[in-house]
């Protein structure tokens, strides 16, 4: 495994500690008859923004790597250890360092992913700064989120409330803040994918095509952003 630079705050090391300790749970969510369901939807919203998609790609926060096999992305930078050690044998090629602080020369990737990670760093804009600056001049960005306005984001909320070692240390951001993040460094978005239209629950959901556009409704979305053209004068 390749060791990378990562931001040694106290929120990293929470965020760390609670998947080191509890990764077999998080993998196995993947397994359980909600987690198959509400996977199989996000992934098919991801992929419908990937068709055109060159590599070499990269996932921010790849986690035990189920979207990077699933999606056929090739590297991964996570900052626990013990996630890593299961994205490695999915396959993916992996290295510990923080999202903040990507171990990558300027325009090494062509794609960058960066799914359901976002409301788990400490510094959002960093990540997108750094995802902007290894990202090839025509590359793409892909977001998966879970949207503040959403009432799911509302359920797993919560649930951090209730003591969910997960989503206590989650924090979930608007539509319109994350545009803006994205602005600020030099992205813009270009195509938005919505899905997870049913309630809030803990059952296993039934399939969902992806809807383009963005609805407030929606349980997930999927955003693909570049680099904004430079203003010509």
């Amino acid at each position: 495994m390749i060791q990378g630079r990562w931001k040694n705050n106290q929120h990293s090391i929470r965020v760390m500690q609670v998947f080191d300790n509890f990764v077999e749970r998080y993998d196995a969510w993947f397994d359980s008859p909600f987690g198959k369901s509400a996977f199989e939807i996000e992934r098919a919203c991801i992929a419908s923004l990937c068709r055109d998609l060159k590599g070499p790609s990269l996932e921010i926060g790849v986690g035990t790597g189920r979207f990077a096999k699933a999606l056929g992305i090739e590297y991964g930078v996570d900052i626990s250890v013990r996630a890593l050690e299961y994205a490695k044998r999915r396959g993916i090629i992996v290295v510990r360092a923080s999202g903040e602080e990507l171990p990558f020369p300027d325009e090494s990737f062509s794609s960058v992913f960066i799914i359901v990670t976002l409301c788990f760093v400490e510094n959002p804009e960093k990540v997108l700064s750094e995802a902007s600056r290894v990202l090839s001049k025509d590359g793409r960005i892909i977001l998966g989120l879970i949207l503040r306005e959403s009432p799911w984001a509302q359920f797993y909320m919560k649930k951090g409330e209730e003591g969910n070692v997960f989503y206590k240390n989650a924090t979930f951001y608007s539509f319109n803040e994350l545009e803006d993040m994205l602005i600020k460094n030099g992205l813009t978005i270009v195509n938005v994918c919505s899905t997870i239209f049913q309630k809030p629950t803990e059952e296993p959901l039934h399939f969902e095509a992806p809807r383009r556009g963005y609805y407030r409704e929606a349980g997930f979305i999927a955003v693909e952003a570049g680099r904004k053209p430079p203003t010509s004068i």
